[in-house]
């Protein structure tokens, strides 16, 4: 016997009416302000400090080959290899989904391999 649909896409409907509102309503609220000083420097310089809190949370697990893992895998070799091609190809190309994708590729074929 399957059950009723209608709660569960009623649960989704206010899902997604709730996400679509959290990413509106930044836009709307902010939309006078857009060329207030204190908005230009967070678009600056913002971007690039959630990136580099983001790397540094996802290299905290690495340690160098002395220290002794298992395998390289474990010390978070692959990772660090796939952020030199992630930050070599945006040098090379500026593109971020091309670096992206190289990167994230990079990464699952070298844990894939090694691991």
């Amino acid at each position: 016997m399957n059950p009723d649909p209608l709660p569960l896409l009623g649960f989704i409907a206010v899902c997604a009416l709730a996400t679509f509102l959290t990413r509106v309503l930044p836009f709307i609220a902010f939309s006078r302000q857009a060329e207030h000083p204190l908005v230009i420097h967070l678009g600056r310089y913002l971007p690039p400090a959630v990136m580099l809190i983001l790397v540094i949370y996802a290299m905290r697990d690495w340690r160098p080959l002395s220290e002794g893992a298992a395998n390289l895998s474990a010390n978070g070799w692959p990772m660090i290899l796939a952020g030199l091609i992630v930050a070599g190809i945006q040098l090379w190309r500026r593109n971020a989904l091309l670096s992206i994708l190289a990167g994230t590729g990079t990464y699952m074929g070298l844990v894939q391999w090694i691991g």
